[in-house]
This record gives structure tokens, C-alpha cells and sequence, in this order.
């Protein structure tokens, strides 16, 4: 699959490099060459860069591993054209809380921001160290991924690349459902970042 990058900090690259080593044909979407972009084409020379539009219009998927604050600057400017967009995005405010003060979801905003895009809400619920290594090798089981977004089509392509990743895929339901990921978000962020719990753990999902 034709993938594309905007954002290539710690959880961009986890997931590009991954995939990339996967199979896929990874590109990285900057209209500059920053420090992280530099760095993700050092670490995987298999990584290409291309201006963010002409990422997308390359792209089958892309992928969104911006800070939250810049999001609605970036995708003011270029279109998506009914093309899959993953929010891996959160919107964190002072003292590790919710920044839009729960009264809409981080994916909600970044559908309205970007409105010709089909938006999955997806690989936020851990640090960037689970995107880097989901192996759990002492379970039977998967690590979960949830998901959440209004187009069946486009969750069905997450949920490829969620299986290319090592997990487990589960459709939470509509975007509006992105407010409760990114409130996991926030409890694994807090037990990590602040409480100093290792990052070395993952929810799983148990179905009868």
C-alpha cells in the first residue's frame, strides 16, 4: 500500500518503519527537511520525502503524527480528495488533561479541518514504544487497536494496516467515539509520563 507522512517524530517513525519494513511504499510528506525528517531518512534510507500535496495525491493512505496545536495549520492547505486519513493525534492540555475539555474529540476536529478526507481515529491509545514493538510473545492474544471513524472503506484499510503491525483491529463506531480513545489515551500517557510505569504493556481485547 502507498502510504504517506505528516508528522515523523517518535510515533510517525515507529509506524513508518515499521510498515515500510512491512512491504509497503512509505513516504514522508514535509515541505522541508526538518531535524526528525532528517533523522527518520538516516535511520531508514528506504524513506523518500515529498511536499505534503503531493504526498497525498501519491498516497493511498496517510497518516497524521503531527503535535495536535499544529494540526488545523497543515491541513487547512491541501485536500484529500475522499482519501483515508489516520488521526494518530491527541489532543493533551496542561497537566496531562484533555485540551479541547472533552466537549469534542481531537478527531472530530481534525474530520472538520479536513473535510474531504475520510478520518480514522487509530494509534493513539499507547506510546510510540508499542508502534516500535508490538510483540507480546507470552499471550495468545493481540495487542487491541481501537479505531473510530465514519467510513467503512477507510477502516477496513486501517484495519490491514493494524494487522501488518501485530494487532488486533476493533471498530469502536463513529468518530465521535475518537473522545473516548483519546481519554485512554490520556490514562496510558499519565501511568507512563508521569506515574512512571513502563511503557511495556498493551490492552487487549476478550470476546465470548
Amino acid at each position: 500500500m502507498k502510504l504517506a507522512f505528516i508528522g515523523i517524530g517518535n510515533v510517525g517513525f515507529a509506524l513508518a518503519n515499521r510498515l515500510q519494513n512491512a512491504g509497503h511504499d512509505v513516504v514522508i510528506a514535509a515541505n522541508e527537511i526538518t531535524d526528525s525528517v532528517q533523522k527518520a531518512v538516516d535511520n531508514n534510507p528506504q524513506l523518500s520525502v515529498m511536499e505534503i500535496q503531493n504526498a497525498i495525491n501519491y498516497a493511498e493512505v496517510v497518516f497524521l503524527a503531527t503535535p495536535f496545536s499544529a494540526n488545523q495549520e497543515i491541513l487547512k492547505n491541501v485536500h484529500f480528495a475522499g482519501k483515508t486519513l489516520i488521526d494518530c493525534t491527541n489532543p493533551v492540555g496542561p497537566g496531562i488533561t484533555h485540551g479541547l475539555q472533552s466537549e469534542i474529540s481531537g478527531g472530530e476536529k481534525v474530520q472538520q479541518w479536513a473535510p474531504t478526507a475520510q478520518v480514522v481515529k487509530a494509534f493513539t491509545i499507547y506510546g510510540f514504544e508499542n508502534f516500535a514493538n508490538s510483540t507480546y510473545s507470552n499471550y495468545n492474544v493481540k495487542p487491541v487497536m481501537l479505531l473510530a471513524g465514519n467510513d467503512k472503506t477507510a477502516k477496513q484499510k486501517v484495519t490491514e494496516l493494524c494487522t501488518d503491525l501485530g494487532f488486533e483491529a476493533f471498530d469502536t463506531g463513529n468518530i465521535d467515539q475518537a473522545l473516548h480513545l483519546e481519554h485512554l489515551t490520556l490514562l496510558w500517557v499519565k501511568m507512563v509520563r508521569r506515574d512512571k510505569h513502563h511503557p511495556n504493556f498493551v490492552w487487549a481485547k476478550l470476546e465470548k
